[in-house]
């Protein structure tokens, strides 16, 4: 290229350009009329791209620029904080601040509180840094959690009183944990469960020799591997259920394994005894195997065969956990403040937020001021099982409580305050505490919106808590790098136009499980052509994520297959974009229409296409080895004799990440 047309182009004088080209390492000569085109080429570019500025007036302007936007302001925010607070503390329209929120695919009023890791993303996009503020690191001291209300269990022998057994029945996905509870409460549980599978934790309780026995159903899928896990850490006693012509299975053993690290005394249940051709002796040398040995094999775990559903063994099954509970000494005091474990939470259009809780120890009472992880409150109404008010709740007891404004959290600790002042307290302290660590839950499928990579941007709407809690256990494990699973709204209750809009607004798929979705959102899901998928059971759920993430893995990619090699002989007529060339082909073949690498001393310098192809002053399609011809190249490099041109197809394949 002429350096009066690179000059004009850059719209300096070809003095300012000669005197500035060699500080930006391209030293072409006081007296050169001419500049390499790639070269050239790659001036224009960087000069557009802002890379390159001539205007020294201007450069200094600009270096001031970025040297104050470098001069960033510190602010401490605190782990939770409203939209308003962090527009006031940062000092600009809480407007702008509700639009960066939306950028990042949260929708958000003035009122809406959101955490420290959302705030300092807004923060600092504004150009901020940010740090906690000290005052939120809130330490666990004063936080019950289920190691020291193991503790807290065990202090007070001289107070404490029998109390019915908690039994947790653990095993396999239908091996008959739930028509052993159904038979025992003489209730059809199994119908009222999506494919005879138990989603969620049920508490029940049942009399035996005018004993109550509190039973806890978790289900057996992989999927809810938390939920087996709390059942036994709030259990006195648990069930393995086996069934004899099944045998041991992958959560059998996972089972086996939480009994142990609990040290639950236990009980195996060989199930499905009614069946023709199951051999109970098999059962017992399996679990021989894994170190449990019954007592008929001379060792100390009871093994009883039952049908649950026939009901045969049943009643021995009762006695003996009766048996278990006198030799373990399963008790509690009653007459200390209440504590005791969320072990379902859900969201009912009757009765608002209802949590189902086991109290460990204490007496819970109507009026008590409680504080449950985040969530905190007075008892408004107290339920048993079956639905019937109560006035307390003693120890071995599951309870619904209704009256609070939150969603608690399964698994976290209730704790009866008995002051107002240190309830105030207490209140403040788990709000920080586990919100800041809630958020953290959340994985890479949490807040945390973008990667690098492509995005599966979620809505979830469940039904209860615990189920909400398996589905992000589960959605973690089929996680893959390539796609970032990003869970950017989830919640209780059915899905409305909120949802959608938000949704829409992130890009997002709404995924609900045992949830509805209103008529008004479905009209407008139509509109703004957003997917909504509900599902009855987990499994359904995990699947249809995983298929989308395995379509976002396909990608198309370019292909490039290397077909000849041309050297030139000669250069002719040279236009604005094209050039005429007389070559011979090396190796293999050139192909009209194909891209060329041009190379020259083993380096690259260009690219371009063959527009055309002659042979004899004939046009053609292709050349083969050997054949001089003539061509058109398309390119706006300067090719020279003896240049090398390396010629190559593309094609599109689909492919997976």
């Amino acid at each position: 290229m002429n350096i009066t047309e690179l000059a004009r182009k850059l719209k300096i004088s070809v003095s300012k350009l000669r005197e500035e080209m060699p500080k930006l390492g391209f030293d072409i000569g006081q007296k050169a009329v001419k500049v390499n085109p790639y070269i050239a080429d790659k001036i224009i570019k960087n000069y557009q791209k802002g890379l390159i500025n001539f205007d020294e007036k201007k450069v200094e302007e600009k270096k001031e620029e970025v040297e104050q936007k470098e001069i960033k302001k510190e602010i401490d925010i605190p782990a939770i904080i409203t939209v308003y607070q962090l527009a006031q503390k940062i000092g600009i329209p809480v407007i702008q601040v509700i639009s960066e929120l939306i950028k990042n695919g949260i929708m958000a009023n003035i009122n809406k509180e959101i955490d420290f890791e959302t705030a300092s993303i807004v923060a600092q996009d504004l150009g901020f840094i940010t740090r906690m503020a000290s005052e939120t690191f809130i330490q666990d001291g004063n936080i019950i959690t289920n190691e020291k209300l193991k503790e807290i269990l065990k202090e007070d022998k001289e107070k404490m009183k029998s109390k019915p057994p908690v039994v947790v029945i653990m095993g396999h996905v239908d091996h008959g944990k739930t028509t052993l509870l159904d038979f025992i409460r003489k209730t059809n549980v199994v119908s009222t469960e999506s494919h005879g599978i138990t989603q969620h934790i049920g508490a029940y309780q049942t009399e035996k020799n005018g004993q109550l026995i509190t039973f806890l159903d978790t289900p057996g899928h992989e999927a809810f591997k938390a939920m087996r896990t709390r059942g036994g850490k709030v259990a006195d006693i648990a069930i393995l259920v086996v069934a004899a012509d099944d045998g041991l299975k992958p959560q059998t053993l996972e089972s086996i394994k939480i009994i142990q690290q609990e040290k639950l005394p236990f009980i195996v249940a060989i199930n499905k005894i009614d069946k023709s051709g199951v051999d109970i002796e098999r059962t017992k040398q399996q679990l021989a195997e894994n170190n449990i040995l019954a007592e008929d094999w001379g060792g100390k775990v009871i093994c009883i065969p039952i049908s649950a559903k026939q009901g045969q063994g049943i009643d021995v099954l009762l006695d003996m956990i009766l048996l278990i509970r006198e030799m373990e000494h399963i008790k509690a005091n009653p007459d200390r403040e209440a504590m005791g474990t969320i072990i379902e939470s859900h969201l009912d259009s009757q009765e608002g937020i209802v949590a189902t809780a086991l109290i460990q120890t204490g007496t819970l009472r109507k009026g008590d001021l409680v504080v449950i992880g985040p969530v905190s409150g007075k008892v408004r109404i107290l339920k048993d099982f079956n639905n019937l008010e109560l006035n307390e709740a003693r120890p071995g007891t599951p309870v619904k409580i209704l009256g609070f404004k939150k969603i608690c959290h399964v698994g976290d600790i209730l704790q009866v305050i008995v002051d107002k002042k240190d309830f105030k307290k207490k209140e403040k302290e788990h709000s920080l505490f586990f919100e800041k660590k809630r958020k953290k839950l959340l994985f890479s499928l949490g807040q945390k919106k973008y990667s690098e990579g492509r995005n599966l941007n979620i809505v979830l709407k469940c039904d209860v808590a615990d189920s909400e809690e398996a589905i992000l256990e589960s959605l973690i494990k089929i996680h893959r790098p390539e796609v970032m699973i990003n869970v950017i709204v989830q919640g209780l209750g059915n899905i409305i136009e909120e949802d959608v809009v938000r949704a829409h607004t992130s890009q997002a798929q709404i995924f609900g499980f045992h949830v509805k979705a209103t008529k008004t959102s479905l009209i407008l899901a139509q509109e703004k052509k957003v997917s909504i998928k509900i599902c009855e059971t987990i499994y359904e759920l995990i699947d249809e994520v995983d298929k989308i993430q395995k379509e976002l893995l396909k990608i198309t990619k370019i292909e490039r297959n290397n077909i000849g090699r041309l050297k030139i002989l000669v250069t002719f007529k040279k236009e604005k974009n094209s050039i005429i060339l007389g070559g011979q082909v090396l190796d293999g073949k050139i192909i009209k229409g194909c891209k060329v690498e041009i190379i020259r001393k083993d380096k690259i310098i260009g690219e371009g296409v063959l527009d055309e192809l002659q042979t004899n002053k004939i046009a053609v399609k292709e050349i083969n080895a050997g054949a001089e011809c003539g061509v058109k190249l398309i390119s706006q490099v300067t090719v020279e004799k003896d240049d090398i041109f390396e010629v190559f197809e593309e094609k599109i394949v689909e492919t997976s990440l």
